[in-house]
């Protein structure tokens, strides 16, 4: 912060099932005046949301026997093309865990500005994941590691096709309401905003606060798969705990421990990346779990400087939200990442 990295942050760290540190440090906005940052205020989770909502509902959908993991993307987006070789052969067809792995071989994004273009101001997920669909592919399916906010605005779909909810009606309604997560939503309502972290400047010189700041989920108005979710350090750590647990909080369960376990080991693929269904896992150094925690964990970082790392092996885990898009698109959060979770781990001492 004193370097202008970012204006503040939110730290909170459990060990054991107990909260050893929760604190808020620096602003929450610097403009167009400054305010303090509170422990309690709601962020901009950006691609958090994979692992948080769009992942783990995918999960519930396959223990529930509503889809397979091994489905064809195709059965439920029509027209999901294939990656054409070179020899013009095409490829397998792509299935739903390439999606959760981002080796589908679909393209990492899409000019926002291009789609605002070809959309309009706004448009259903159905509409363009018919366009996503019909991109040409990378790569056949497994072969090539590329993350894709594209793959996961595509589960979207999916979660949409079988159960007629998108992911935040599905999400908010089998995981963060049983869950008690009362302060994480997709779309802030007007009272939410007043405690949500303002992101970048927009034209009118105002930061965004309650609205997505990732492009192609504020096109679709605001609910994506790929970004989209707003919490507080205290719900995610809720949810953090659930997982820590084997899918399970109190009473109230919301994936069994065999799913948790699953979903949370590296997939091996020809691709070889150290990814499971949605999540980042440890394997040796790693700019978000730190080079002392052991492998085996696993996280997600946001790009608007969020993060949260769950390490099972020390029952621990670590949430820090930043607001480094603001008041401009320019902060750095890789290094203080790695630094927190290295002094976390040098803490723990049993």
């Amino acid at each position: 912060m004193d370097r202008g990295y970012i204006p503040g942050a939110v730290v909170l760290v459990n060990h054991g099932g107990d909260k050893v540190w929760h604190k808020a440090y620096g602003f929450a906005q610097l403009v167009p005046e400054k305010v303090a940052m509170e422990q309690e205020m709601m962020f901009d989770l950006a691609s958090v949301t994979k692992p948080v909502a769009t992942a783990t509902s995918i999960m519930i959908l396959a223990e529930r026997g509503l889809l397979r993991l091994t489905d064809q993307v195709s059965d439920y987006v029509p027209g999901f093309s294939r990656y054409v070789r070179g020899d013009t052969t095409l490829a397998d067809e792509a299935l739903i865990w390439h999606l959760l792995t981002h080796t589908s071989g679909l393209p990492a994004y899409i000019n926002a500005a291009e789609a605002a273009r070809v959309f309009g101001s706004s448009t259903k997920t159905e509409t363009m994941v018919d366009y996503i669909s019909k991109l040409p592919k990378l790569s056949g399916p497994g072969e090539r590691y590329l993350y894709s906010c594209l793959g996961f605005i595509t589960l979207n779909q999916i979660i949409i096709r079988v159960t007629g909810q998108n992911v935040s009606e599905f999400a908010q309604e089998n995981i963060f309401r049983p869950l008690e997560m009362r302060y994480t939503t997709f779309n802030p309502d007007e009272t939410l905003k007043l405690i949500c972290v303002p992101t970048e400047l927009q034209e009118d010189g105002l930061p965004l606060r309650g609205i997505v700041h990732d492009p192609l989920a504020r096109l679709q108005g605001g609910i994506s798969g790929n970004a989209g979710l707003f919490a507080t350090a205290s719900d995610l750590a809720r949810y953090c705990q659930m997982m820590l647990n084997g899918g399970i909080l109190g009473e109230t369960r919301i994936l069994s421990p065999v799913t948790v376990s699953r979903m949370t080991q590296i997939i091996d693929t020809p691709a070889k990346a150290a990814r499971g269904y949605g999540w980042v896992i440890k394997l040796g150094q790693s700019w978000v779990g730190g080079d002392l925690l052991p492998d085996g964990g696993y996280g997600h970082t946001g790009y608007t400087g969020t993060s949260i790392w769950i390490d099972p092996r020390t029952q621990t885990f670590i949430i820090i939200l930043t607001n480094r898009v603001h008041p401009k698109d320019d902060g750095e959060v890789d290094s203080l990442r790695s630094t927190i979770a290295n002094i976390v781990a040098s803490a723990i001492l049993e």
